[in-house]
Formats: C-alpha cells, structure tokens, sequence
C-alpha cells in the first residue's frame, strides 16, 4: 500500500531538465520510465495523484481495509519485465489463485474451474459430459493460438498501410524492421497449421457462437464469455468479442498461462516494486504534478507545462495517458496535422463498467456451497451470470443508455488469500459491474444514480449469498465518470481506448502510428493507447521505451 505522500517540494528547488519526461505515473509510465533510466538516461515521472499506479493501486480506504481501488487481478504483465527490472527483488509476490472461478447458480448448483485440469472437468461433468471431454481440446487451441501470437505483446507493431506519403515519412530502416515483425506475424500464423481458420475466427469473431459450438452447459458458456466482454460495450454477440477472450490467455504472471493471481498487498504491490525499480535507477518522481500541456517548438517536443505554470524541459516525452488526453488535451490544434486529429477525434471510447469496493465484516456464504471460513470457491473469481441470454439482456439495457436492470457481476474476494488486507475475521470484496453506459439516456447523471445501482448490485449478490447486504462495513462505488476523473480514462474506458479490430495492433492508436511515436518528433505514446492496448500488461512501456531508445 502507499503511504500518504507529501505535497511535492517546489519546482525551484528541483532540477527543470531531463532527458525523457513520463507523463504518469502508471504501470506502463514508470515500466517506460526504469528502462529509459537503466540505458543511462535522465528520467522525471509527472503523476497527477499522490499515488502512484494508475489503475494499479492499493488504497486505505476504510481503517485496516487496503483496497485495489480499480484493477484487481494480474496475469498480463509480461515475464520478462519481472526478470528485467528485478521486480521480485523490490516486493512484487504474486499469490496464485486454486480454483480461480466459480459461478453459483439460483437453483443451488454451482461451478468451480481452476489451472487442474482434470478437477475442472469432474465440475463441468456435473452439467454435461460431453462439455467436460470438449473442455481439454479448447483449452489446448486457445493456448497453441496464444503462445503463436504472444511474442507478438513483447515488440511494436508495424506500420504496414501505404498511406499517403505526406502523413509520415518513413525511412528505409523502419520499412525492413516492420517487413520483418510481418513476416514474424505470417510464420506465426503458419505454425498453427489446421488451427489456422480457428485462430481467424478468434481474432475477429464473436465470442458466443464460438462458445455455443464447443459446449452446450448454459453455465459453462455464460463462465467463459465474461472473459470477453470486461471492460468492452458489447454483448458476447459482437465481433471482437473473442479476441478479448483470447487476449484474457495471453498472460502467465499467475503462475501458468491463463491464470490470473492477486499481487501481495493489493495491486499497488506492482506500482511499489516498480517505484522501487524507478528510484534505485535514479528516476525522479514526481506526485501531484499535473500536466497542462505538452511543449512544442518547432515540430518537436521541448517539455511540458504544470498546472502550477512552472516548467520542465525535454527533448524526449512518453505520455502513458490517453490519446485524447495526450492529443487533444494537452496540444493545441494547430500542432498536430489535421488527418492525424482526425482519426484520433475518431477514436472509440465507449465503455460500460463500473466497479465497488466493499469491506464485509464477514466472507460471503453462497446458499450453493455454504461455509463461513474461507473456502475454495472464495479465492477465485466469482460469477454473477448464469447464462449467454442474461449477459444478452444485461447488455440491452446499456445500448439504450440505462445501467443493467440485473447488471453482469465479477467478484473477488482477495483477503481470502492475502490476510493482510482485512482486520481479522473481516474481508475485502471487489466487484466489477457490467453494464454501466457512460453515457446516459433521459438527461440522467451518474452521480445522481450511482448509489442506487450500488444498491441493486448489493442485492443481486445477496440473491446468491443472503448475508452479504447485512455485512457490509464500507463501500465506495466508482462509475464510468468516476473512473473517467479519477483516473483519466476518457469515457471511463478501462483499455484507454476499445478494442475491436480496427483500433488493435497496427491500427493502434490510429493507422500510420502504431509504434509509439507521434507527428511531433520527440512525443510518444507508452501507455494502454498503444499496442497492445488495455490491461496490466507493461508490454505498453517497455516497447515504447526500445523506440524512444532506437532514436535517442
């Protein structure tokens, strides 16, 4: 968790010049900012907040309580920047998680799934033995396709269109590099041999006829499609869909590929073990440093301008925030070029998610399996969706502009693991809310309706575990406008931009720039914008940092 930080010292008393300037003090801001430093460069990282992560904190919301105020599980973050960075080294332990998912039904039956294999298919026999002998070969394709296209994260997409010369110049180096990463792609795709057709259909298909082909347990179906709808405006029946079900496989932090773990201390465990990095590297961090605008002389980055109206200089500055910030917020107009502007006035930010945060003065007792110690089925992830229909209608709802009558909910439970996040006896709950429009019908505001809908997930849970609205101690909910202020998400989108296929890998964040750089020389993108986009990834910051790296 982090302490309560100081107002900084005053810019006076600090140095105004740097070789690289971070804008956010993200995950994927300070990943870029550690290995800027490791190859020998001066580094300042501008943090709007007085704590450091982004989505990735711990906070003390309630005395005793730490709470992962927005992301909650880890899977995604790349192996190698662990290895690289010594993350280890500065605390980051990440707790695996057996069984990690559990969906408890109405009529008292329930499914538990986790990395063994085999006790997973005894649960899913439960509902239909055909399922549990299909369950193996899905899991095998969705590995083979995952390990084909996982390098994939660890380098930065080409730039392949042939755009019209005069939106970017692109030298003869870059050309072969990008030829090369293609034909990485081709080879890649070349391995999965029959599987090829598959790997297409998940790349750019909807998730729920994939699902409703392999198996045919309603509850099986509905565990598996939430994987492709989290942070996403869409139902299972949306292309795209799959591919963020196949994104949610690519990672191993968890212990295995595909399972996800829960950081020790709450995900501000990742920000602390990279601050540590950051400072032993020399990085100067800065709290409550938030940006104005980003300075630009003569085509080309100079530094940036604080809120305070006090400046810091740069050749070189990495945005871990948004595009629209980035682009829209902190440059004026007429310093982008007008095509660039408008494709990125064109990018989609649409989200439906909200997330509370509750302290439970006892651990949930779900009618399905009861028990009030800590079981198995409180240490993975638990399922509010018994079927695809009421994913379906859940999602109705939020096309129409109103928050789902009975919402999709994610629940975790992380003090049934890590006993250093609750007092004694008592829990820390996150859920995760699917669907939660950002933007509203009828005039409406979140802020005038938000405990309601905190309410009416409260009782849906209560449906399936009846001692869980009398437990709770605390609880604060964040909705899309709260996650928009709170963090900088634009429209509250948790990937800082959707991810459908045309805002993905060399269309990311906008076709003719996806390898992190910008028309402005010296600016570039390192955070979830850029490919590979949204979650706990880091990819975002160690590959922008290669390019700024490749240049300087």
């Amino acid at each position: 968790m982090h302490a309560p930080a100081s107002k900084s010292p005053s810019s006076k008393s600090k140095s105004r010049s740097f070789d690289c300037l971070v804008i956010g003090g993200g995950h994927n801001g300070l990943v870029a900012a550690a290995y800027l430093a490791r190859a020998g460069k001066s580094v300042c990282v501008l943090e709007r907040r007085s704590v450091l992560g982004g989505c990735s904190t711990t906070e003390e919301l309630w005395p005793g309580f730490k709470i992962s105020t927005a992301s909650y599980v880890i899977s995604l973050f790349r192996p190698e920047i662990i290895r690289e960075l010594r993350l280890k080294h500065y605390g980051l332990n990440i707790l695996p998680r057996n069984p990690s998912s559990f969906t408890p039904l109405l009529d008292g039956r329930s499914l538990l799934m986790g990395p063994d294999e085999r006790a997973t298919c005894r649960e899913i026999a439960k509902f239909s033995q055909r399922d549990a002998e299909s369950y193996p070969d899905y899991n095998r394709l969705l590995e083979r396709v995952a390990a084909a296209l996982e390098p994939i994260f660890s380098q930065t997409a080409p730039d392949p269109l042939p755009l019209p010369s005069e939106w970017r110049h692109i030298g003869i180096g870059k050309k072969l590099r990008d030829g090369s990463k293609l034909m990485g792609l081709y080879q890649a795709m070349s391995s999965l041999g029959e599987n090829l057709p598959d790997a297409i259909e998940l790349l750019t298909a909807a998730a729920r006829p994939i699902l409703e082909r392999w198996f045919e347990a309603e509850v099986l179906r509905a565990t598996l499609a939430t994987d492709g709808i989290i942070g996403a405006f869409a139902s299972p029946s949306h292309p795209g869909t799959a591919y963020v079900l196949l994104h949610h496989v690519m990672g191993e932090a968890g212990g295995a590929r595909g399972v996800w773990g829960y950081v020790q201390g709450g995900m501000g465990g990742l920000a602390n073990a990279l601050e540590g990095a950051c400072r032993d590297l020399n990085v100067d961090i800065r709290r409550e440093s938030p940006i104005k605008r980003i300075l630009v002389k003569n085509g080309r980055a100079a530094g940036v301008v604080l809120e305070d109206d006090s400046i810091l200089e740069a050749p070189v500055v990495a945005s871990s925030v948004d595009a629209h910030l980035t682009f829209e917020r902190f440059l004026a107009p007429e310093e982008l070029p007008v095509e660039f502007r408008r494709a990125v006035a064109k990018i989609d930010y649409a989200s439906a998610s909200a997330k509370i945060n509750v302290a439970l003065s006892e651990l949930p007792n779900f009618t399905s399996a009861p028990g009030a110690s800590v079981q198995p089925h409180h240490r993975g992830t638990i399922h509010l969706c018994p079927t695809l229909d009421y994913i379906e209608k859940a999602f109705d709802n939020a096309k129409y502009g109103q928050p789902s009558k009975e919402p999709v909910l994610e629940i975790t439970l992380p003090s049934s693991v890590d006993n250093t996040l609750a007092p004694p006896g008592q829990h820390v709950m996150n859920i995760f809310v699917q669907y939660a429009p950002y933007k509203l019908a009828g005039g409406q505001s979140w802020d005038d309706i938000k405990e309601d809908f905190a309410d009416r997930c409260i009782q849906l849970v209560g449906r399936y575990a009846p001692n869980v609205p009398g437990a709770v101690l605390h609880r604060q909910i964040l909705s899309p406008l709260d996650l928009e202020r709170t963090f900088g998400l634009t429209g509250g989108n948790i990937m800082q931009g959707a991810m459908p296929l045309n805002q993905l890998f060399s269309f990311r964040p906008v076709a003719g720039w996806a390898d992190h750089r910008t028309p402005i020389r010296g600016l570039y993108l390192c955070g979830a914008a850029s490919h590979p986009g949204g979650g706990v990834l880091g990819a975002c910051g160690r590959n922008a940092a290669e390019e700024i790296l490749r240049d300087c």
